[in-house]
């Protein structure tokens, strides 16, 4: 097939949410931009992950509220799930959604968008089988991918990934989950409130990464849903049935189930990009860049999964905005110094920003002060009836703040204040200054930051100095 030569401002690789942000905001700009996907546009987070798991959540959590409401007053003795009826809205949220990042959309706005499979020529070329395009500047923003183990015997049976499992056409009996992390909380929970039996596999700490008292909150949860607890258990091989046999601390055990759902973790897109003819060097991580998303080869740039430093579809969007800051208008950017926020959407949610108590001892010692504050302390959770969780402020004894960790219902949507009170530099007591609506959770951000202040202001200096005002006054 003889190829197609263009001449561009722009070429990206990848038509995710950090690929489509750069595309849209360079061609409106009046760039010359060509967009390759050899995939669905919108990427994993619209397709396969954030869209259609936060709706089969939303499915999973009707649910159980249906059949756990006997405490409000509501009775509610039969709850019978359409499981069919589930994956056809999940499917229709995906379509309702999908025409933002169409094709169409986006060569309206004038990009050049190519539905094949990219890879470098050289050091400033792409091409894809019919097209060679050489650009200005390129970007990679491949994404990431389910990451699949070297378990022995699991390439033997079929197995699902994130990416297969919302073509399930019936809900599975017995859904065996390989991996405690956040897909495999959040899937394995939403399954089990929609009628499966779940079990649940994680060789180290379920939510391991979290402050592990909030991790224990969902943990808790997820045990009083019914899910099957399997930490510190490693699998060791899969026979068919599927069966997984996985050694503990009590030795091997055989856990038979329906299907199999494999959430390990995700690796990097980059498989056949060709980066060593771009000169582009990368590692298992993905592709290695510098503070201002520049790789090795200094006309081409990584943004989002593909550039190694965190997976999620908020971040690949706030390095598009840093890219077109940085290679359009030539301002100084500092991928380093992003605040990013994390959010795993169980039930209840675990939702942090920053650093774990964990982490900010083993980095700054003894100066470090942590508040917590309860959601049983909340008027609007105890009026829901679902005080579960808490919010943790981890600081230096100077205020300083390092992370922020909220678990709870709806923990996620509390974050925001946290992220750009980081962001910006805000001191704890411009928190205490806001008028906080009454009764929100929201209720609980002020609270907290209130709390550096409660030992100081009732402490007995203060308590003498009140009393000499008063006789002054």
């Amino acid at each position: 097939m003889k190829q197609e030569r263009i001449r561009a401002d722009l070429a990206i690789i990848g038509a995710g949410s950090g690929g489509l942000s750069v595309a849209a905001g360079a061609a409106q700009l009046g760039l010359k931009v060509v967009l390759f996907e050899k995939g669905e546009m919108g990427g994993d987070c619209l397709n396969y992950g954030c869209v259609p798991s936060k709706a089969l959540i939303a499915a999973a959590n009707a649910a159980h509220a249906a059949g756990h409401s006997t405490a409000l007053g509501v009775s509610a003795p039969t709850v019978r799930v359409d499981f069919p009826a589930v994956m056809a809205r999940v499917h229709h949220v995906i379509a309702e959604i999908a025409p933002i990042d169409s094709q169409e959309r986006f060569e309206g706005l004038g990009v050049r968008v190519v539905r094949e499979a990219a890879r470098f020529r050289d050091q400033r070329v792409v091409e894809s089988d019919s097209v060679r395009v050489t650009a200005r500047k390129v970007v990679i923003a491949t994404g990431s991918s389910a990451a699949v183990p070297p378990i022995p015997g699991l390439d033997t049976v079929p197995f699902l990934t994130n990416e297969r499992i919302f073509e399930l056409k019936a809900c599975p009996e017995h859904l065996i989950v390989l991996g405690g992390g956040p897909i495999g909380v959040e899937l394995g929970q939403a399954f089990r409130r929609l009628g499966a039996q779940v079990t649940l596999i994680e060789a180290d700490a379920i939510l391991g990464r979290e402050d592990p008292a909030a991790a224990a909150v969902v943990i808790e949860q997820l045990a009083a849903d019914g899910v099957t607890l399997l930490p510190a258990h490693k699998a060791v091989r899969v026979e068919p049935g599927p069966v997984v046999v996985v050694s503990g601390p009590e030795g091997e055990l055989r856990i038979a189930g329906s299907h199999l759902l494999v959430a390990v973790g995700r690796k990097a897109s980059l498989d056949g990009l060709n980066l060593e003819a771009a000169g582009v060097a990368f590692d298992r991580a993905g592709v290695k860049t510098d503070r201002s998303l520049r790789t090795s080869n200094r006309r081409v740039f990584a943004i989002g999964d593909a550039a190694g430093r965190g997976q999620f579809t908020h971040l690949a969007g706030a390095h598009a905005g840093l890219f077109v800051r940085k290679a359009l208008f030539a301002a100084p950017i500092n991928a380093d110094a992003l605040v990013v926020p994390r959010v795993t959407y169980s039930s209840p949610e675990l939702a942090a920003v920053g650093l774990t108590e964990a982490q900010a001892r083993a980095a700054h010692g003894d100066d470090v002060r942590v508040l917590v504050q309860p959601f049983a302390d909340n008027d609007r959770a105890q009026a829901e009836g679902d005080i579960r969780g808490f919010a943790k402020l981890v600081a230096t004894k100077r205020g300083k703040i390092l992370g922020v960790t909220l678990v709870g219902a709806h923990a996620g949507d509390h974050l925001p204040l946290w992220v750009l009170t980081m962001t910006t530099g805000l001191k704890l007591s411009q928190l205490t200054g806001m008028i906080a609506p009454y009764p929100t959770r929201g209720e609980i951000n002020k609270r907290l930051a209130g709390q550096w202040y409660t030992g100081a202001l009732f402490s007995p200096g203060t308590r003498r100095l009140v009393s000499i005002l008063k006789r002054l006054g």
